[in-house]
C-alpha cells in the first residue's frame, strides 16, 4: 500500500485561498491607503464633506483588513 504524503486537492484549495486573501488584503489595504491621502488632501482644500467620506473609506477598509488578519489567526490556531 502507497501511503499519501500531500492530498493533491487539499493543496489546491489553500494555494487559492491563499491567492485570494493576498491579492484581496493587499487590494483593499491599497484603498485605506487611498482614503488616508485623499482624506489629507481633502482636508487642506477646505472640502469637509468629501474628506469625511475619504476617512469613512480609509477607516472601514482598515477595519476589513484588522477582521481579516484575525480570521486568519483564528484559522491557523485551530488547525
Amino acid at each position: 500500500m502507497i501511503a499519501t504524503l500531500v492530498e493533491g486537492r487539499q493543496l489546491l484549495e489553500t494555494v487559492i485561498a491563499s491567492l485570494v486573501a493576498g491579492v484581496g488584503i493587499t487590494f483593499v489595504f491599497s484603498i485605506a491607503i487611498w482614503g488616508v491621502s485623499r482624506f489629507t488632501e481633502l482636508s487642506r482644500d477646505e472640502r469637509p464633506l468629501a474628506a469625511g467620506a475619504a476617512a469613512v473609506t480609509a477607516s472601514l477598509a482598515l477595519a476589513c483588513v484588522a477582521g481579516a488578519v484575525a480570521i486568519g489567526i483564528v484559522v491557523m490556531t485551530r488547525k
